[in-house]
């Protein structure tokens, strides 16, 4: 469930972050106030949503680290249309 939800929210990710936002208490028990989200919500969204579902889902570890790297990295451009080709 949590790897479909990124999976969908990897093309409509402030969809998703909204809806869980309103529908689930991740973002309670992830973030201790409302600015980081909020921030979070317009500048990197893709970090803020596997940021909230692997504090849900996993207890930290190796994939929460190479997921956080592999969120920063597609939020920045790095990954995928942002690049440029030659």
């Amino acid at each position: 469930m949590p790897l479909l939800l990124l999976l969908v929210g990897y093309f409509f990710p402030r969809l998703v972050v909204a809806v869980l936002y309103l529908f689930t208490d991740w973002w309670s028990n992830s973030f201790d106030g409302w600015l980081i989200p909020l921030l979070g919500f317009f500048f990197m969204p893709l970090t803020v949503l596997w940021y909230g579902i692997s504090v849900a889902f996993f207890d930290g570890g190796a994939i929460h680290l190479i997921g956080m790297a592999v969120a920063i990295a597609l939020d920045l451009g790095l990954i995928g249309r942002g690049a440029k080709k030659k």
